[in-house]
Parts: structure tokens; sequence; C-alpha cells
């Protein structure tokens, strides 16, 4: 069965919102959109390298999927993360997309939970979650998840989506991984106990 990776970038208090651009999720009135430019390095690089190495899927939600899609075919692939994005097969979540554009993406209707399930049991490689809050959320709550990559960032921002909202049940983790970087973000990966 394949691995499901749930990858987010976020800050101390959690917040994953809109980390990318000022306008990326502006919902719920938020507005600091853009938060982790200034801290990319060559070690969250190096990382993040790593990362695409081992991605053999992409697994998104509606939302994310809609913005990735309009951003990433328009970048050239000498950019290494829109070469792999768009080379990579990708799956999305929904229930209201009629049709998926991107090149390689695939949709994924019905029970979340039984798609998902259906997914980790086809092909070899690891499924990378990249964004995909409410998604995410029921990832967590079914026991989907077999690794979360959390890259914490040294910023508080107060208000925003935060990662991880109410569980059904105290989910214990183990630590796999713990990677600074020159900017003070750390690269933390865990997976969960069993249970």
């Amino acid at each position: 069965m394949r691995k499901l990776a749930v990858i987010e970038f976020v800050t101390l208090d959690g917040v994953m919102q809109s980390l990318g651009s000022p306008d990326e999720d502006r919902e719920g009135g938020f507005e600091y959109g853009g938060w982790s430019a200034p801290y990319g390095d060559e070690v969250l690089g190096r990382v993040a390298g790593e990362g695409l190495a081992a991605t053999a899927a992409y697994l998104f939600g509606r939302k994310t999927y809609e913005k990735m899609a309009a951003h990433w075919p328009h970048e050239p692939d000498t950019n290494p993360i829109a070469a792999h994005l768009n080379a990579t097969p990708k799956y999305v979540v929904t229930k209201t997309l009629t049709r998926v554009e991107w090149a390689g993406s695939h949709m994924l209707g019905g029970d979340a939970v039984a798609s998902v399930t259906d997914l980790k049991q086809q092909g070899d490689g690891a499924i990378a979650v990249l964004g995909s809050g409410v998604l995410v959320q029921t990832l967590i709550e079914h026991g989907l998840v077999d690794e979360y990559r959390v890259f914490v960032h040294p910023l508080l921002l107060g208000t925003g989506k935060r990662l991880f909202r109410e569980t059904p049940r105290p989910i214990p983790l183990r630590l796999t991984g713990c990677t600074p970087t020159t900017t003070g973000v750390l690269l933390l990966s865990y997976e969960p106990e069993p249970r």
C-alpha cells in the first residue's frame, strides 16, 4: 500500500492559509498572504527536492487544486517544482467539478474516504497532499495519513486557517525527522503511532 504524506507550511501558531502570495486565499478577510516568502533557503530547497523525488502522485482538495491548476501549468519546466507537478499524476477530491484540465489530473468523486483508500492501494510511490486543509481534516479523522511533513515557520499570525483542528480522538505521533533551516524554519516529520 502506498504511503500518504501530508506536506504543509505552517506558522508557529499553526496557520496554513495563503503562504504563497498576498491574494492566494483571502477567505475570512485574511490579510497576511505570502507570509512564507522571507524564509526560503538552501536547506528548504534541498529538502523540497528530496520530497519531489519521493512523490509519485499528488492529492488535492478542490480549492487547492483550482489554485494550483491556475498557476503551475504556466510555469516553465526549468522550475523543478513546476516540472514535477506538471508531469506527475494529480488526483482531486471533488463533488462539484465536472472536469479537470491540468495535464495528468483525475477526479475522485463520491465518498472521499473510499476513493483515497482505493488510491493508496494502486501503484507504487508516495502520495503527497499539499495544502487542502478541508481534505486533510477528513484524512486525519479516518486514519489515512501515514506521514506528516510540517515546515514550521518562526512567525505568529494570530488569525487564519489552521492545519490541525479538532480531532475525534488523540493521535499520538512519532518524530522521524527534524531539520532546522538557516532562517529558523523547522522541517519536522512525524508518523502516527500504530493503533
